[in-house]
């Protein structure tokens, strides 16, 4: 079908240009400017470039009649160039330049406005280079954003100011997507693209969008409920195959919740309610992705209440006129949670008895402090036998204890102490009056935290 209640380009006599976006069986941009009577074509990866440090691939393609200028719609899966096209900018151009490697122009679109030129590199493909200055305040995304951090607390006294988030039992992911293509870090800079290829919907959505968005990848359990056990099924994989498989048997989601730069502009200092407005006017849901809600205006304690109801982890308090900030533990976020858990760093185990002799019983439980890694106490509930062995063969030996005070001689007794590098979750039920936790079980390693981020959630 054609685009309706379109200005007409090329009313000023000059030759029109058009970009379509294709999402085929991969995301690209079609490139069309008329000359000789056709639109001569080239597919674009990554879209049209703003900045002039960056070039991109255009690969060029068969000549396109001009009545398909103002093509939108759908092309039939199977059939050439199957999937969906809507008109992302047309136009019309000055030309400069033409010749069998090399192609000037002036853009004149509602997005892409500017000289531009199309050189042949070999074979098909060609280059396109943005040769103006990139726009006024254009900066290109930042290769990392290291996430804000929440600190453990009570709902605010005054709900004025404050902004109320469901706590996602999940892990942290901030999102880099460019034309299209998504790049993935976990909360210590681990690359997670790969593991969680359901990410990928981001950049579908956002297409030649540039943006950094910050979430949280989720799975649900059979009550539809997000189930920390469900993606530690996911947390663990490398292979391509395995991962693949594992997607289809245990699907995640990635619920967003702030936009940290988009359409190059960097929004870290802007505050809370404008980043929420941005994020909010991409519209960005479907598939495996969702926008996490944001509730303002509420008494926060309902808020709670209703995430109780639903057996929820807790929810997230966020100051409404508080900037970004990377990296930092802010009581500008705080975190209110429903049932205690606590991050732990393993400093031993203890066998198992009967049947379990020799295998894993008990993990034994730190928190790093001033003084060292201070011992909570142990956990022997939550394991299945796959994660026994999984958190053996986590677990490299230290023939001294790892803690900074000495442990109970019973428990230290039968211990087998155990380099203090791999961290865990636990849930628990309180703490004793020297800080041990009572009740506590296991929920999971955290691949995604470092040793040293830890710290007593009371």
């Amino acid at each position: 079908m054609e685009a309706e209640g379109r200005p007409e380009p090329g009313e000023r006599g000059r030759p029109v240009f058009v970009v379509q976006e294709h999402h085929a069986r991969a995301l690209h941009w079609d490139f069309r400017l008329e000359h000789d009577g056709v639109l001569v074509s080239w597919a674009l990866p990554k879209g049209v470039p703003e900045d002039p440090a960056t070039n991109h691939l255009a690969v060029h393609t068969e000549d396109h009649p001009l009545e398909y200028r103002n093509f939108e719609g759908d092309i039939p899966r199977g059939e050439y160039g199957g999937g969906r096209v809507s008109l992302w900018d047309h136009g019309d151009y000055e030309l400069e330049k033409w010749t069998d490697t090399e192609v000037k122009v002036v853009l004149h679109g509602s997005r892409a406005r500017g000289r531009y030129v199309l050189f042949a590199t070999g074979g098909k493909n060609w280059m396109i280079h943005r040769m103006d200055p990139a726009p006024a305040g254009f900066q290109p995304l930042p290769e990392r954003i290291t996430p804000m951090l929440a600190v453990a607390g009570d709902l605010p006294a005054d709900d004025e100011g404050w902004a109320y988030e469901i706590k996602w039992d999940g892990i942290r992911a901030i999102v880099y997507s460019e034309g299209g293509r998504v790049r993935a870090f976990g909360r210590n800079n681990t690359d997670i693209t790969a593991r969680y290829p359901e990410l990928r919907e981001a950049g579908e959505q956002l297409g030649a969008r540039p943006a950094v968005l910050d979430g949280e990848v989720i799975a649900l359990g059979p009550d539809g409920r997000p189930s920390f056990g469900q993606l530690q099924q996911r947390m663990h994989l490398s292979g391509r195959a395995e991962i693949t498989r594992k997607a289809r048997e245990v699907p995640v989601s990635y619920v967003v919740f702030d936009v940290l730069h988009l359409d190059g502009r960097p929004l870290l200092d802007r505050p809370y309610d404008e980043r929420r407005e941005r994020l909010e006017s991409l519209g960005l849901s479907g598939g495996s992705l969702a926008t996490g809600d944001s509730f303002r205006g509420v008494p926060g304690a309902d808020v709670l209440a209703a995430a109780q109801q639903r057996g929820l982890e807790g929810i997230v308090a966020k100051r409404r006129d508080a900037p970004y900030r990377p990296g930092r533990r802010s009581g500008e976020w705080v975190k209110v949670k429903i049932f205690q858990t606590q991050e732990v760093v393993i400093g031993g185990w203890t066998e198992g008895n009967g049947q379990r002799s020799g295998e894993l019983g008990a993990l034994l439980l730190g928190v790093p402090g001033a003084d060292g890694l201070r011992y909570v106490g142990k956990v022997g509930t939550g394991f299945g036998a796959q994660e026994r062995r999984r958190l053996l063969g986590r677990l490299q030996p230290l023939k001294t204890s790892p803690f900074s005070a000495a442990i109970d001689p019973s428990v230290a007794a039968l211990a087998h102490f155990v380099r203090p590098v791999v961290v865990g979750e636990v849930r628990y039920g309180d703490r004793t009056t020297d800080g041990h936790l009572r009740h506590p079980s296991w929920r999971g390693l955290r691949p995604d935290k470092d040793p040293g981020e830890i710290t007593d959630e009371t």
